[in-house]
């Protein structure tokens, strides 16, 4: 399994042609309580940089983007119930969708954990 993350601070969780994504713990520290996800339909055709999600906070509202490009296969519904999971485990139950992906290369464009790192530390 590889882990990419963008500079918007999203993760995905590569697994064959499936990825997982999510937001990092690092932009669930910054929004502080969660208490709304608004989760991509499954079925829905997505591309890089899409607006995709929306996680709201007892402090903001942000969109969450599409890391890759791809078709939603499975959407984290328990985060309809249990918001909380992206505070408390954003890089595990905190999931929010699953991705089948359309262009494996959009990969080489997304940091691994240690250039990820380096990006936090530089922020």
């Amino acid at each position: 399994m590889t882990v990419k993350f963008t500079q918007e601070h999203e993760w995905i969780k590569i697994e064959g042609d499936v990825a997982s994504f999510g937001i990092t713990a690092y932009a669930a520290e910054q929004l502080g309580d969660v208490v709304y996800v608004e989760l991509p339909e499954v079925g829905k055709t997505i591309k890089t940089g899409d607006a995709v999600a929306v996680v709201e906070s007892v402090k903001a509202a942000s969109d969450v983007y599409a890391p890759v490009s791809g078709e939603v296969v499975e959407a984290n519904e328990e985060l309809s119930a249990s918001p909380e999971k992206v505070s408390e485990d954003a890089e595990g139950e905190g999931w929010f969708a699953k991705i089948k992906l359309s262009d494996a290369s959009e990969l080489d464009g997304l940091m691994d954990v240690d250039a990820y790192k380096a990006f936090l530390e530089s922020l």
